[in-house]
């Protein structure tokens, strides 16, 4: 008998080695919370024994605290958390203290080569119409058939126009009003309704003798023309003017003047007849001949037009060419040059370079034009400079950076929404439902998400749909395809806690099976859904940077940090400008670091077991 219980001791060891490790491990966490509880005493009471309903113990002993006591231990997660809040902070707050908006965009003024003036040989006429008359396309038309077949008269209705030639490429258009006709050598015969002034049939043969086409009497003009057999006296009466030659004024307030028929026509005449003279409306101008080009210089002697085959005109219609500068690039082209310095209304001179077309010239200067800083260094005003579109990259980034947040947290909590539906009906009913919806569940896994992606992408952009609208569209495709595994989870932790003793307790108490689901069950799965949540945040957002980059996420002027760091894509961006994607690529790696942290810290302050 005393040899059994000498053995007594030895033969302790029996007990299963299973249920050595779950006292241990129980051992082990009623160590790690007596810590707990120790770490919460203040020092001066550590030694002093407390009583059972002592409110130091009761506080102690709150789940919540220990859960925070746990997770503030973890220097990790308290790293993520405050990463957290500076992302949280840069990307809500910080617009609000930015001067810029988003799709601001910034420019400077600089230099560029434009076209600022044409110039090209006048080849068609162009054409003066007298006061009160009329001369449009059709009268035009028959005027040049008629030019063509070397006619001087044709004929527009009831109305006869004769063709004066002035000089070759001008042409003077007149109106001839029959007045008397004479045929076959029978003497004069007035036309109906028409009586010829005394004296007028002397005058008339003294003209025809002398083989003069017109002849003046009482102060009318009168053409002696020819038609068939016949010879018609007319009186006369301005219509148009045509020619080659191009008239500009000198001074801009000149310019009614200078376009008048009066005007042209008495230049026209001066000039073919090469007259140093002429007289409109009882003024006076000089006329002086230059190589290729004419001026015309008013009665006190200051250049009042010119005169040239060259057009020059400027591209922008409410500009003004002075005369000086038609002159000098008259001069020019004439000369051959592709380049002439001119003085500006400043006095200060500007360069313009002629480039030939063909038949056309192109005048071009050095332009101030408000141009986009583009690929601007960081700065002062702008930390950390200016993107490809001119836009602040630090204010681009704090807007980015709401969109890539705001899609991490709504795709979770569409996955979270479906997944704990599907996985907590499945896994409490179990049977043909659980099959039937894990089978559902499969169907999911099965549709390849890239692209499906690419396939909305490409539908949307040919929509053209809404920025905005574009981003509520992808954070439901988001969340309808990645559900699945949240179900999964779900119904395996509901399959083990719906044997328990609570809910045999609630299921006798007669609860509806929907607030056994919802009020009893999910509650105990939402710390392992919280976890799960807080680690898969990260990777969503991986996920729409990954479509940002790929060009299938925001549309511009709306910025996330994907689409931001889209422009890496180009190596020459990418060598030369690290601003334009680096800081989107850190803030990237930097939230994803933050959740993943804050995520293992949620894990181990949950389960006192994973402590390390």
């Amino acid at each position: 008998m005393s040899d059994e219980k000498n053995r007594l001791p030895d033969q302790s060891p029996i007990i299963e080695e299973p249920i050595l490790e779950d006292i241990e491990e129980a051992e082990e966490g009623k160590m790690i919370l007596d810590e707990e509880r120790q770490e919460d005493i203040p020092a001066d009471f550590q030694d002093e024994e407390m009583a059972l309903d002592d409110a130091r113990r009761i506080k102690s002993l709150s789940p919540g605290m220990l859960v925070f006591k746990r997770f503030i231990r973890n220097k990790l997660a308290v790293i993520g958390f405050a990463i957290l809040v500076f992302m949280f902070t840069f990307a809500f707050l910080g617009p609000l203290f930015m001067p810029y908006e988003q799709d601001q965009y910034f420019t400077h003024v600089g230099y560029q080569s434009k076209d600022y003036a044409g110039a090209i040989y006048n080849t068609e006429l162009r054409y003066t119409v007298a006061d009160g008359e009329e001369f449009g396309s059709y009268e035009r038309a028959q005027f040049l058939l008629a030019l063509g077949k070397d006619n001087e008269i044709f004929s527009l209705g009831e109305d006869t126009h004769y063709i004066q030639t002035i000089a070759d490429g001008t042409y003077r258009i007149i109106d001839l009003d029959k007045v008397a006709g004479e045929l076959m050598r029978m003497g004069l015969t007035p036309e109906a309704g028409v009586t010829l002034p005394e004296g007028f049939e002397e005058a008339y043969f003294a003209a025809k003798d002398a083989g003069e086409e017109s002849f003046e009497h009482d102060g009318v003009l009168y053409r002696i023309s020819s038609e068939k057999k016949e010879i018609i006296i007319s009186t006369e009466e301005n219509i148009a003017l045509a020619s080659l030659n191009v008239f500009d004024p000198y001074n801009e307030e000149d310019l009614d003047v200078v376009d008048s028929f009066k005007f042209k026509l008495a230049g026209e005449e001066a000039i073919a007849a090469e007259m140093n003279e002429f007289t409109v409306e009882n003024q006076s101008y000089e006329v002086q001949y230059d190589e290729g080009q004419i001026t015309i210089f008013d009665a006190e002697g200051q250049p009042f037009a010119g005169v040239s085959e060259i057009i020059v005109n400027p591209l922008d219609k409410n500009e003004y060419l002075s005369f000086e500068f038609k002159s000098a690039i008259r001069q020019a082209i004439r000369d051959l040059k592709d380049r002439v310095v001119i003085p500006d209304a400043d006095g200060t001179e500007v360069e313009y370079r002629i480039a030939r077309v063909n038949a056309n010239y192109y005048i071009r200067r050095q332009t101030p034009t408000a141009l986009i800083s583009i690929y601007e260094l960081p700065s002062a005003e702008h930390p950390l400079g200016l993107d490809n579109n001119g836009m602040d990259n630090l204010t681009r980034l704090m807007y980015g950076g709401r969109i890539s947040l705001m899609v991490g947290f709504v795709v979770v909590i569409l996955e979270m929404i479906i997944g704990v539906i599907i996985g907590g009906v499945s896994g409490y009913f179990g049977g043909a439902v659980d099959t039937g919806l894990m089978r559902f569940v499969d169907l999911f896994n099965s549709i390849p998400f890239y692209p499906v992606v690419i396939i909305f992408g490409s539908v949307m952009d040919t929509l053209d749909v809404e920025p905005i609208t574009r981003i509520f569209l992808l954070m439901a495709i988001l969340g309808v395809l990645g559900w699945t595994g949240i179900a999964r989870v779900v119904r395996g932790q509901i399959l083990s806690l719906r044997e328990q003793d609570f809910m045999v307790a609630a299921e006798a108490t007669g609860i509806r099976t929907s607030r056994r689901i919802f009020r009893h069950l999910v509650p105990n799965v939402m710390p392992l859904l919280i976890v799960s949540a807080t680690g898969s945040l990260g990777g969503i957002i991986i996920t729409e940077a990954t479509l940002g980059f790929l060009g299938l996420g925001v549309r511009f002027p709306l910025a996330s940090w994907g689409s931001i760091i889209n422009v890496a894509s180009d190596p020459y961006v990418m060598t030369n400008f690290w601003f334009m994607w680096l800081p989107a690529g850190l803030l990237i790696l930097l939230t994803v670091l933050g959740f993943n942290f804050v995520g293992d810290g949620l894990r181990d302050a949950f389960d006192p077991r994973m402590k390390r």
